[in-house]
């Protein structure tokens, strides 16, 4: 009887445990902050039994990971990240084409992101472009409130500066992409050297930046606006800036990953990404973007689009991989080789 107990605990076991297999595992490269990342790996699990392997890491530094694996891919789906670095996975052939049944329930600008990469990406979230400031240490310094993109060049604010590397933060890159398109090039690379010249430290990410004005570390800071979104409901000092001369916006993206060793568990991530549902609690991990879904609300508090002067941002000429690579070489030589002395 003992003898006869143990083999069907033994055979309960391996039907668990077949189930669990069989259930399946995604494995993720999310390129938004960590607890946002955690939050909705857990939830995909909870709604469909399938685990989440899950990296953390900026859209530049995933995009070369991606690249670097290409014949012997890591990862299933590349989550979130600005969409100038997905087109660009698009156009390298990085990225499986995926046509998601949730297409019609997106708004338009996500849709075209789709179109546009021929459907090897698509639209997760939209969010603007600017910069923001600590108010406390402008009004203690009696440094001038920044209203312009063209402000952040100004010598009194030398050393008040923090923008991201654009080697690693697609947030960095989309500024350059941004000042060229608001200035052309030749002035916008002037922009970049004055601004370059009052910049005390280039972290890795976007957000890092806007971290650092919120916590005293730096007056100035370059970020989407909805991650200083984030600072203001944490209670900190930060002010948020449209620039007065108009401003790029990222359509943050998500892609499949060609080769991909978990297809279909990663398409039921990627289809899910695009639900309501696992899109509102977004707005739980006190992130404050814009969802692609119609049907997601917005978060209280988040940026409204409609308040700010956007450009007609070229998201097919700033995506192509030669054009980055042009500008981010030029960057690298005519910038950041330069003395800040």
């Amino acid at each position: 009887m003992l003898r006869k107990s143990r083999w069907l605990a033994a055979l309960a076991c391996a039907a668990a445990a077949a189930a669990a297999h069989a259930q399946g595992q995604v494995n993720v490269l999310c390129s938004v902050p960590m607890p946002w990342c955690e939050a909705i790996a857990a939830q995909f699990t909870r709604d469909t039994g399938i685990k989440v392997g899950l990296s953390q890491k900026a859209a530049g530094e995933a995009m070369a990971q991606i690249a670097a694996e290409k014949a012997n891919p890591k990862h299933d789906v590349w989550y979130a990240g600005s969409g100038d670095a997905h087109l660009q996975a698009a156009e390298q052939g990085l990225t499986e084409e995926y046509r998601s049944p949730m297409l019609p329930q997106l708004y338009d600008w996500a849709v075209k992101q789709a179109e546009q990469a021929k459907f090897r990406t698509v639209g997760l979230f939209i969010g603007a472009l600017g910069f923001g400031y600590n108010s406390d240490l402008l009004a203690k310094k009696k440094l001038p409130e920044p209203k312009c993109w063209a402000d952040l060049a100004r010598p009194e604010y030398k050393d008040e500066l923090q923008i991201a590397n654009p080697n690693a933060s697609g947030t960095a890159y989309m500024t350059i992409a941004t000042l060229v398109q608001v200035f052309g090039e030749d002035k916008a690379f002037d922009l970049l050297r004055g601004m370059h010249r009052n910049t005390n430290n280039y972290p890795r990410t976007g957000a890092g930046a806007i971290r650092a004005v919120g916590r005293g570390e730096t007056t100035l800071g370059v970020t989407f606006l909805d991650d200083g979104v984030i600072d203001i409901a944490a209670g900190f000092p930060v002010k948020l800036v449209a620039p007065c001369e108009g401003t790029g916006y990222q359509v943050g993206s998500m892609s499949l990953i060609k080769g991909a060793r978990n297809a279909d568990a990663a398409k039921r991530f990627y289809d899910w990404s695009l639900s309501v549902e696992g899109q509102k609690l977004v707005a739980d991990t006190k992130n404050f973007q814009t969802m692609s879904n119609r049907a997601t609300p917005v978060p209280a508090g988040g940026i409204r689009m409609s308040d700010i002067k956007f450009i007609p941002y070229d998201f097919g000429k700033y995506g192509a991989a030669a054009e980055r690579r042009r500008l981010l070489e030029k960057w690298d030589r005519e910038v950041y080789a330069l003395p800040r002395g």
